[in-house]
């Protein structure tokens, strides 16, 4: 069963996750107690802006500043999708 994202809904990294940047790695990792995720320069800059805050619609507003004429919405409501189902995020507590 697909997770469906809610547009109203603040968006966070989930408790048990902690995203930060690695020098070693060169790259956003997500960190959780049995390991870590190293993260593309894409997925880093979405969950950067996945702060309990922003809705969906804040994410791609923020997304779309940063990479303007960029055609990212279905590609980040995709990954998004599947961080929600990975249990990588969650909504905040709004």
């Amino acid at each position: 069963m697909s997770a469906e994202l809610a547009r109203d809904r603040p968006i966070a990294i989930a408790r048990g996750f902690r995203l930060q940047w690695e020098d070693a790695q060169n790259a956003h990792v997500l960190l959780y107690p049995e390991g870590m995720v190293r993260l593309s320069e894409s997925a880093g800059a979405i969950l950067s802006r996945c702060d309990g805050e922003r809705t969906l619609d804040g994410v791609l507003d923020s997304l779309r500043e940063a990479f303007p004429g960029a055609d990212l919405d279905a590609d980040v409501v995709e990954f998004l999708t599947i961080a929600l189902e990975k249990g990588w995020i969650e909504y905040g507590r709004h």
